[in-house]
């Protein structure tokens, strides 16, 4: 599949995203300049006042028929998303429901924007807070879950009343540009502006929609390098961002634990997108009296995956790029070089990895501590709950995690021990609802995406009193 979207750039320049397996070009899009960014900006902030003052029923009618359009279409990204990324059609499938699902769950947060009564001190005086939209948002999405979290940057701020830049990854230019496609034709013309940029432009586009006077709002979600970037932008601009980054994600697995169910856990939380997602589980911490027949088992399970061409009958695709799986391959050289056991995998042809299994992995070695992003995971053999939990918080990330115990009570008092924003009790680090909230701690970000929590994340709360003109000054 290739997309050539119609040139708007200023200067008429253009860049292509190519096939991850083939080289072969998959989109050509406008190259944005620092000015193209402001006129987005620009455009955006003349349609806020017509979008903010719609009812929210209205506005609730209008996320419904988005959600609609873009299942109707969810071959068209299945399509994109293999071509420009080399993301499996189940994947890719999944993250058209659950952007439906965002899309649903935003259109009835519309009737959740609320305030409240305050009692006042001062006689004759009737006190409240109301919460109302800020102004433009910018969502910078990534391209790992491409379609979940192009839709995710700009589903809340919509629903809040605002109105929405999305700057696209420069690696699914494509598939951000066709969410944007489909949403405007049920939205009003420039509620939603879409800026596509060359990777060398980067740094420039995006400091041209942060400093833009007419922004409020600022989410990103990507790495956690690039983060520190985007919120030193903010700060220096003083908007208030949200971000979710990288992750390390740890999961657990207790003396009492179903085996079998921790295993199928950790295939899925291992493995799924090529262990292309922040929430992948990168450290299974395990107890030494269950550890042999859990690494048994888990390598038994990992070398059953088929990996190979995404468009065929496979459970692992393609990473995004060469350079990403000779990174992954070089983790797990380090590893293996100072002692782990390599108990599956590895083969790599390309951009095409199997899934790998290392036990034994220590301190040491590099995959103890970096993000790997690919279809590699680590186990560590502890002696207790405390080793456990203790392995599991040495990390700078903290966004996802997970806990397999058949004692509920002493699972639980686990997870709340686990320095993270997400814990699955017996269940995978690699879960999503549109209604939940989600968001990490430490290097992973900060402030929280989904439920109603993310209201306040998008809105500004102004205090409102109505008082007596006749009141008693002092002088």
């Amino acid at each position: 599949m290739t997309q050539t979207i119609v040139n708007s750039s200023n200067g008429g320049a253009t860049f292509e995203r190519r096939n991850p397996m083939t080289g072969a070009v998959v989109t050509t899009m406008p190259a944005a300049t620092a000015a193209d960014a402001r006129a987005a900006c620009d455009r955006a902030a003349a349609a806020f006042a017509g979008w903010a003052a719609l009812g929210p029923g209205e506005r609730r009618g209008l996320l419904l028929r988005a959600a609609d359009e873009l299942e109707r279409v969810s071959a068209d990204f299945v399509g994109l998303m293999l071509a420009e990324a080399g993301m499996t059609a189940p994947w890719a499938g999944f993250n058209v429901h659950l952007a439906a699902g965002i899309l649903r769950e935003a259109a009835s947060l519309t009737t959740q924007v609320r305030g409240e009564v305050v009692p006042a001190d001062k006689p004759g005086t009737f006190a409240m807070t109301i919460r109302q939209p800020a102004g433009v948002v910018v969502g910078i999405a990534p391209w790992n879950a491409p379609v979940i979290l192009g839709v995710r940057a700009l589903a809340a701020p919509l629903a809040c009343g605002n109105t929405v830049v999305l700057k696209a990854s420069e690696v699914t230019p494509g598939v951000h540009a066709r969410i944007v496609e489909v949403l405007n034709t049920v939205l009003p013309p420039g509620v939603l502006e879409l800026v596509t940029n060359a990777p060398a432009d980067a740094a420039e586009v995006v400091e041209a929609l942060i400093a833009h006077p007419t922004v409020r709002r600022v989410n990103f979600t990507g790495s956690t390098n690039v983060g520190r970037i985007v919120a030193g932008l903010c700060a220096r601009y003083l908007k208030p961002s949200l971000l979710e980054l990288g992750g390390k994600a740890p999961l657990i697995v207790l003396d009492d634990a179903d085996l079998d169910a921790a295993v199928n856990a950790a295939i899925f939380g291992a493995f799924m997108n090529q262990g292309q997602i922040c929430m992948s589980t990168e450290k299974i911490i395990v107890d030494e009296t269950v550890a042999d027949e859990f690494v048994r088992k888990l390598s038994a399970r990992a070398k059953t995956l088929p990996a190979g061409d995404p468009a065929g009958q496979v459970v692992l695709g393609s990473l995004i790029s060469e350079d990403a799986a000779l990174r992954v391959e070089a983790q797990i050289a380090d590893a293996v070089g100072k002692g782990a056991a390599q108990t599956s995998g590895l083969t790599r042809n390309g951009t095409i990895m199997t899934a790998t299994v290392l036990d034994g992995v220590t301190p040491a070695m590099r995959l103890y501590s970096e993000e790997s992003f690919g279809p590699v995971v680590s186990v560590i053999r502890v002696k207790s709950i405390d080793d456990a939990v203790a392995i599991a918080n040495d990390t700078e990330y903290g966004l996802s995690s997970a806990v397999f115990g058949r004692d509920i009570r002493r699972a639980l008092e686990v997870a709340k021990r686990i320095n993270a924003g997400i814990c699955h009790i017996n269940g995978p680090t690699v879960s999503d609802e549109a209604q939940m909230p989600f968001g990490g701690v430490k290097a992973s970000g900060w402030g929280r995406f989904g439920s109603t929590s993310v209201i306040d994340e998008f809105t500004d709360l102004r205090w409102i009193t109505i008082e007596d003109p006749a009141q008693h000054y002092p002088f």
